[in-house]
């Protein structure tokens, strides 16, 4: 009878050991699921936000390249010489000159010759101009460049002379019809007190082999008046 007691009061015991076990083990079970599922969402939502930023950076990327390739053909627009630098060309050549100087509009103008080179520098964008002569009595040389600004949409020009130390700079049109440039600009004028005197110049082609320069400015009346006239032949 002992021993059926101590069989019955083990088996219960291990039964009870079973079913503390069974209690303990469920829970933990219970807990981990939703563990694995949270990091399965986690991991889907970091690759999904990983797909999201690929593609982002591709159409990113994708839409740099086109500005990239805008802005290229504009800028390659720009520099490239077109239609309007061509009557420049008419102006290329080997020159003798005849310049006229007014120092006063009702003043008799002194006369001096000289000659120019006009050639194409840097691809064809500019003409170049060197002129070497007299002027007033002395020796006198002066470099110049012209050329047509694509984005402004005018031609452009300076010229230095060693007649002083300041760089005269002026822009303007073409008139087709009459074949004449006309530009207007500013300069340093020390015998008039003026550090930007306006002038206007007229250059008109009279032909294959002659073209004539006018120079115009406000004289002391404060009205337009020739300054200067240059006639430029073709050297043969």
């Amino acid at each position: 009878m002992k021993d059926l007691a101590l069989g019955k009061s083990f088996l219960f015991s291990a039964l009870a050991l079973v079913l503390s076990f069974g209690l303990f083990v469920m829970p933990a079970v219970s807990q981990d699921s939703p563990m694995d599922s949270a990091k399965d969402a986690v991991n889907s939502a970091v690759d999904s936000t990983k797909e999201a930023a690929d593609e982002a950076g591709k159409a990113m990327s994708q839409e740099t390249d086109k500005m990239k390739e805008e802005m290229m053909a504009k800028w390659q627009e720009y520099a490239t010489p077109g239609e309007n630098h061509k009557p420049l060309d008419q102006l290329v050549g080997n020159w003798d000159y005849t310049v006229k100087f007014w120092e006063t509009p009702e003043s008799e103008p002194s006369e001096s010759t000289g000659s120019s080179e006009i050639k194409w520098i840097l691809g064809g964008r500019y003409i170049q101009q060197t002129s070497k002569g007299m002027a007033m009595g002395q020796e006198f040389e002066g470099m110049g460049l012209m050329g047509y600004d694509n984005a402004k949409e005018e031609y452009v020009n300076v010229w230095v002379d060693n007649m002083g130390t300041g760089i005269m700079t002026g822009t303007g049109t073409y008139d087709a019809a009459t074949k004449t440039f006309e530009d207007k600009g500013t300069f340093s004028c020390p015998m008039e007190d003026e550090k930007d005197k306006p002038y206007r110049t007229v250059t008109t082609v009279n032909g294959p082999d002659q073209f004539t320069f006018e120079m115009f400015a406000a004289g002391p009346d404060g009205n337009e008046a020739r300054m200067m006239e240059i006639v430029y032949k073709r050297k043969k």
